[in-house]
C-alpha cells in the first residue's frame, strides 16, 4: 500500500469506514461485494487510486474484450491476486479470473445446491456446463466430485478474496491509528513547547509558525526554508540562555562557545544546570546530532542550494527533533526557576 495521502477530515472518515469495514468482514454482517465498494470508497478517501479501481472491479468485475484483457487491468488483476500460472499445451501461462465476487458467490451456491440435489433420487443435477444428470444409485460419481471440485475452488477463491481486502484495510486502520496517536503525542508536545518557548523568545512563534506553513508546501526549497528556520530557533535559544562568551577548557579540551557555537552553549547550558548525568548525555547528544545536521543544510544553502530537502518526511524529522530538544531545554529551565524559588 502506498503512502495515505488525505485532508485531516478524510482521514477521520477513513478511520470510521475502516473500522466498520472491519466488522462486516469479522461478524459477516455484509455480502463481500457490498464490502468491496465500501474498500473501494476508503480507497479514494485515502487517495490509493489503483486499489479504488481494484476494489471497485472486485465487486463489478474485472472488464475484459473480445481481444482479452488490457495489460492496466490485468497488472491490477495481479496485484489483487487473481492470477495464478495454468499449464497448457505449451507449457505454463498467466490467467487472471475475472469474474465478480457476486458471480463466484452464486457459483458457489449453485454447486452446493447441485450436490445437495443430486442425493435425492426425484432430482437431476446439473454441472457447472448445465448439462443435466439423472441420478442412480451407481451413477453419477463424477458429476457429483466436479461439484466438490467446483465449490472448494470457488470455497478457496472467495475466501482468498476475504483475506485480501482484510488485509488491506486493516493495514489503513492501523497505519492511520498510529498516525492518529502519533499526531496527538506531538501535539501535546507541540503545544507545551510554543507556550513557553514565548518566555525566552518572544518572536519564535512567529518563526515556528512560518515552519509550519512551509512544511504544507510541496516545494523542496520551503521544506528547507523549514528546516533553516529551526536553526535559527536554536541560535536563539542559545542567545537567550547562554550567550556567547569566551571559551572554557574541560579535561585538556577547548570547548568553543562564541557566537557561531550555538550546539555547544546549549549543550553547556545542560551541563551546568542539569543534576543528571543520563538526561546530559542524552540531549547533548541529540543536540550535537541535529546541530551539525543543520549546520550542513545551512552551509550548503550559503552555497547556493537552496533545495538541498528532498523530502516533506526528512523537513517534519528535523522539525520534530527541533521541538524534542527545545522541550528538553525548557524543562530543565522549568526546573530551574522552581529551585530558585523553593530557596
Amino acid at each position: 500500500m502506498e503512502e495515505i495521502i488525505a485532508t485531516t477530515e478524510g482521514l477521520k472518515e477513513a478511520l470510521s469506514l475502516s473500522n466498520e469495514i472491519l466488522d462486516d468482514i469479522e461478524l459477516s454482517t455484509k455480502a463481500l461485494s457490498n464490502i468491496a465498494l465500501k474498500t473501494s470508497r476508503l480507497a479514494r478517501l485515502i487517495g490509493d487510486f489503483d486499489y479504488q479501481n481494484i476494489f471497485f472491479y472486485e465487486a463489478s468485475g474485472y472488464p475484459a474484450t473480445l481481444d482479452g484483457v488490457s495489460p492496466d487491468i490485468f497488472e491490477l488483476a495481479k496485484i489483487a491476486g487473481r492470477v495464478n500460472n495454468v499449464k497448457d499445451g505449451n507449457g505454463y501461462k498467466e490467467k487472471a479470473t475475472l469474474n465478480s465476487l457476486e458471480q463466484l458467490q452464486y457459483e458457489l451456491e449453485a454447486a452446493q445446491n447441485s450436490i445437495t440435489s443430486s442425493q435425492d433420487p426425484n432430482n437431476s443435477i446439473s454441472s457447472s456446463n448445465t448439462k443435466q444428470y439423472v441420478w442412480s444409485p451407481q451413477g453419477n460419481k463424477a458429476e457429483r466430485q466436479e461439484l466438490r471440485n467446483i465449490i472448494s475452488k470457488k470455497s478457496k477463491l472467495i475466501s482468498n478474496r476475504r483475506a485480501f481486502i482484510y488485509k488491506y484495510v486493516s493495514s489503513v486502520y492501523y497505519e492511520i491509528k498510529y498516525s492518529d496517536i502519533s499526531s496527538d503525542i506531538f501535539s501535546r508536545i507541540r503545544q507545551k513547547v510554543d507556550t513557553s518557548i514565548v518566555e525566552i523568545i518572544p518572536d519564535s512563534v512567529k518563526k515556528f509558525s512560518a515552519i509550519h506553513e512551509n512544511l504544507k508546501s510541496n516545494n523542496t526549497e520551503d521544506w528547507s526554508n523549514a528546516v533553516h528556520s529551526c536553526r535559527r530557533i536554536l541560535q536563539n535559544t542559545a542567545d537567550a540562555l547562554y550567550p556567547a562568551r569566551a571559551d572554557k577548557e574541560i579535561n585538556g579540551n577547548k570547548i568553543k562557545l562564541g557566537k557561531d557555537n550555538y550546539i555547544n552553549r546549549l549543550v553547556a547550558y545542560v551541563e551546568e544546570n542539569s543534576l543528571s548525568k543520563r538526561f546530559q548525555e542524552i540531549v547533548g547528544s541529540h543536540m550535537k546530532y541535529l546541530g551539525n545536521r543543520l549546520d550542513s543544510i545551512f552551509q550548503a544553502a550559503q552555497k547556493g542550494s537552496h533545495d538541498i530537502i528532498n523530502s516533506q518526511d526528512e523537513a517534519d524529522r528535523y522539525v520534530i527533533y527541533t521541538y524534542l530538544v527545545i522541550g528538553d531545554i525548557l524543562q530543565l529551565t522549568q526546573n530551574i526557576k522552581q529551585n530558585l524559588k523553593k530557596e
